[in-house]
């Protein structure tokens, strides 16, 4: 969405399958596809295990940054393009790559699927969501009693003088989880409330740190009493026995789609395509299930410690206007906040 660790990662299919090396050198020829996605690692290694079964005959090269980061060199590198495809990128980054004139509308197979909030609203549509993440915060119980911090139940509360020092959250230049939240600030209190807002959580904030994940990862640590990040991190903290709880604040959780997209020089990649194809089929959605409470297909379960119905608890995006101002709001808040 978005957010996590800045460091690029790539993920090299694994061995033809036997049966492709039996039929002769033509069909063993692997077709190479270039990658960007700001999905979190582990998360990649996961699907991949599948996709790499699945798709025997790729050799998939990928390049995984934060959100804010693989959005500004894929915008780079526009007049020599390097990926075939975008994976699991903002959809506020997808419709300012849009507007830009660097993605190829494209149908994937199974499209019909998918729910009508997550695609492209043009036929065929130039992006289509996968899943929606929201943000949280992280909330370090021990902490929390060695410093006599109550636990906060809403974005209001992290302006109080208790938590001075005690917040971080991401910069939302460099990603998507921080982008997410000051846009549903903004558009939820209305610009100028929103900017008085977001000036008194300022005085509070510790850090703002490059990826979404890692205010959450600091708040596991015991180095923050309070991460503001995204659930899928804040649950996966806590499952691994650090003394956290998910906040989704009462006054709404910001959201973002994580979505996908066929770029201009993907077009003439058939095995671009093919990924496109495979990564909104039912095993894919099944795996992005495992992670997020809503996801592209209805129909999967939402995994244990999420809400069973998201609408309930986020505050609507209207991705459009996120696009359409994401560079004049994150001029005003480096102005009013970077360091």
């Amino acid at each position: 969405m978005m957010r996590g660790m800045l460091r690029a990662a790539v993920f090299t299919v694994g061995a033809v399958a036997l049966a492709a090396l039996a039929a002769g050198p033509a069909l063993a020829q692997k077709q190479t596809v270039v990658i960007y996605t700001a999905i979190e690692n582990e998360q990649i290694t996961d699907y991949m295990k599948a996709a790499n079964k699945t798709l025997p005959n790729l050799d998939v090269k990928m390049k995984r940054l934060s959100t804010g980061d693989i959005s500004a060199v894929f915008m780079a590198e526009k007049d020599n393009m390097q990926a075939d495809v975008i994976w699991g990128v903002a959809a506020t980054n997808m419709i300012v790559f849009k507007n830009a004139g660097l993605l190829e509308a494209y149908a994937p197979r199974g499209l019909d699927r998918a729910q009508p909030l997550f695609r492209d609203k043009a036929d065929p549509p130039s992006w289509v969501g996968i899943d929606i993440y929201m943000s949280a915060f992280c909330f370090n119980t021990e902490i929390a009693k060695k410093h006599t911090l109550p636990a906060p139940a809403s974005w209001a509360d992290l302006t109080k003088p208790v938590y001075k020092g005690h917040v971080v959250m991401p910069n939302p230049a460099s990603s998507g989880t921080g982008y997410l939240s000051v846009a549903s600030i903004l558009q939820r209190m209305g610009e100028p409330e929103g900017w008085k807002y977001l000036d008194a959580l300022n005085q509070n904030i510790a850090e703002y740190t490059k990826s979404g994940s890692k205010p959450c990862k600091d708040a596991a640590a015991g180095e923050r009493a309070i991460g503001v990040s995204f659930e899928y991190v804040a649950l996966e903290m806590k499952k691994k026995g650090a003394p956290v709880e998910m906040v989704l604040p009462k006054e709404g959780s910001g959201y973002e789609m994580e979505a996908n997209a066929l770029t201009k020089k993907g077009a003439k990649n058939p095995a671009a395509k093919q990924f496109l194809d495979w990564a909104i089929s039912d095993e894919a959605m099944g795996l992005y299930a495992k992670y997020f409470a809503a996801v592209g297909v209805a129909g999967f379960p939402v995994p244990e410690g999420l809400p069973k119905d998201i609408s309930k608890v986020v505050y609507p995006n209207d991705f459009d206007w996120s696009a359409k101002n994401r560079d004049r709001i994150l001029a005003e808040w480096q102005k009013r906040y970077a360091k």
